[in-house]
């Protein structure tokens, strides 16, 4: 059975900190429900566009957009047809996720593969472990990492593999280092003809999904290492292999650069939420959270960086509406005891409380 070899440094303990911290605080923050839908829009399109771009897609971010969107482009097909793959991947990981106890396949990384290889591999491919040589270059230099074990090997390393992620000595370990582990691990032994970093990432989404810390889908790490691409290969590639099998492999630098990569882009989301959301002491207060409509959204939006509005300003920020529909809204917000009403006349303030 594979057995990971690493150290808990005192990085990894600081960024899994982090980790925790944020993921604290994003799932526990009175997001409004059209906010966290918005969030969760944006993090499958930095999802899909980063993790495709990373592997040498020319597509930009609005263009992976606009193929999401069902939107006709002009670009390379093969562009296309990975960037409507991977949203099939995202969507799969998202029902499977959710199950109770999953225990984890080779069948769910064939799945993944062959959504993400459809229609831009030989036929029979996708889905199916290699039977050649193969190497893993970093998609941006064309700089070769490192080259993958002989194919007749593969089989037995996923199985190897399997049996530890799904044995109770590899269930104790953290879920966040079990995702980067298996990360690692599949890259190392790039089972496939093509897509396997797309395939990796993916997996190692699946088991924070599943264990706990999908963190209401706001995140990418998809964008970390895209952005990061020079130092997310050197991680990679930086992994001793002179022991020969992965089991000897010491895990520890790349785990560490994982570990911050996660901790960087949640609390990059923690941020973001703590910005959009309510103030996290106004659900103390009220107890549930406050359905808005797109109009409301930015009245309070504005009211939250102004700290108070009159009508006149509201009629700024929504010049689409009558001052009779803004009161409206200014009066809803008053009686959800969001704001209270300054003077009586057109003047009027409305503070956020």
């Amino acid at each position: 059975m594979y057995v990971p070899k690493f150290t808990i440094t005192n990085e990894i303990l600081a960024n899994i900190g982090l980790i925790e911290a944020a993921k604290e605080v994003i799932e526990n923050a009175p997001l409004i429900p059209i906010y966290e839908a918005r969030f969760v829009k944006e993090a499958i399109l930095r999802t899909v566009h980063h993790g495709t771009h990373i592997e040498g897609n020319d597509l930009s971010l609005n263009e992976a957009k606009r193929v999401i969107d069902g939107e006709n482009i002009v670009g390379r097909e093969r562009d296309v047809q990975e960037v409507i793959n991977y949203r099939r991947v995202v969507d799969w990981l998202e029902k499977i996720a959710p199950r109770q106890g999953l225990e984890y396949t080779q069948e769910m990384l064939l799945q993944i593969n062959r959504l993400a290889g459809e229609r831009i591999m030989d036929a029979g491919r996708a889905g199916s472990l290699r039977q050649t040589k193969v190497v893993v270059k970093n998609n941006r230099t064309g700089e070769i990492v490192f080259q993958p074990p002989p194919a007749i090997e593969v089989p037995f390393l996923l199985e190897d593999f399997f049996i530890w992620l799904d044995a109770e000595s590899g269930r104790r370990v953290h879920p966040v280092l079990r995702a980067g582990i298996a990360h690692y691990v599949l890259v190392a032994i790039h089972p496939f003809a093509e897509a396997n970093g797309r395939t990796a990432r993916a997996f190692a989404t699946l088991i924070l999904y599943a264990e706990g810390y999908d963190i209401r889908r706001f995140f990418s790490l998809e964008e970390y290492f895209d952005k990061d691409a020079a130092r997310y290969y050197q991680a990679i590639g930086a992994v001793d292999r002179t022991a020969g099998d992965l089991t000897g492999r010491e895990l520890t630098t790349w785990l560490e650069y994982f570990t911050q990569a996660m901790a960087v882009e949640l609390t990059r989301v923690k941020e973001k939420v703590k910005q959009l959301s309510l103030d996290l002491k106004m659900k103390g207060k009220i107890g549930y959270q406050i359905p808005l409509n797109e109009r409301q959204m930015k009245l309070m939006e504005a009211l939250q960086q102004n700290g108070s509005l009159t009508t006149v300003e509201a009629r700024k920020v929504a010049p689409e509406y009558s001052d009779d529909t803004l009161t409206r809204d200014f009066n809803y917000f008053a009686k959800k005891g969001i704001i209270k009403k300054v003077g009586k006349t057109k003047a009027a303030k409305y503070i956020l409380k």
